[in-house]
C-alpha cells in the first residue's frame, strides 16, 4: 500500500457522487478540500465519523474547505447514507476502487483476528493547487473534525 504523502499532487480522477453526478479532480483543484476515505456506509465507525464531520461542517467551511467522503459503496447506498444522517457534503462512489487505489488506501487489514483486504480509514487535506498538505491515518471516528481542525 503506497499512500500518497504531503507534497504530492492528487491523481486525476472522474467518479460519481451519491446523486450519480460526475465529479472530477478538476472540482478539487482551485479550492481547499478534504477527502476522507471510509470503509463502508452505515457501519458504526463510518456513521460516527460522518456524523461528527456533519456536526462540525460549518467550522470546516469557515476554514475554507470543501468536504468529500469516499468509499467503494454504490451511489444508491451513498445516497441512503447521506439522507439517513442528513450529511451536507458530497459522498463519492468508487465502486471500481480506482480512486481508492490511486490514493493508496486499499490494503491488508485485520479484524477480530481475520486478515482481509479493505479501505484504510484515511483523510487527505488538499490545497488549492491539488497538492496534499496533510494526511491523517489514525482517524478518531467520534472526534475526526477536531483532528482536522488541529491540522489547519
Amino acid at each position: 500500500m503506497n499512500t500518497l504523502l504531503p507534497g504530492e499532487a492528487i491523481p486525476s480522477f472522474t467518479t460519481v457522487d451519491q446523486n450519480e453526478n460526475t465529479v472530477s479532480s478538476s472540482e478539487i483543484i482551485g479550492k481547499k478540500s478534504i477527502l476522507f476515505f471510509y470503509p463502508r456506509a452505515n457501519t458504526p465507525g463510518c456513521t460516527a465519523e460522518a456524523c461528527n464531520l456533519r456536526d462540525n461542517y460549518k467550522a470546516l467551511q469557515q476554514k475554507g474547505y470543501q468536504l468529500f467522503g469516499v468509499s467503494a459503496d454504490s451511489p444508491e447506498k451513498q445516497k441512503k447514507f447521506a439522507e439517513k444522517y442528513e450529511l451536507p457534503f458530497t459522498l463519492l462512489s468508487d465502486e471500481d476502487k480506482s480512486l481508492i487505489n490511486d490514493f493508496g488506501v486499499w490494503g491488508p487489514k485485520k479484524f477480530q483476528g481475520k486478515a482481509y483486504e479493505g479501505i484504510h480509514r484515511t483523510t487527505f487535506l488538499i490545497d488549492e493547487k491539488g497538492k496534499i498538505e496533510r494526511v491523517i491515518r489514525k482517524v478518531k471516528t467520534k472526534d475526526h473534525a477536531a483532528q482536522i481542525l488541529e491540522e489547519v
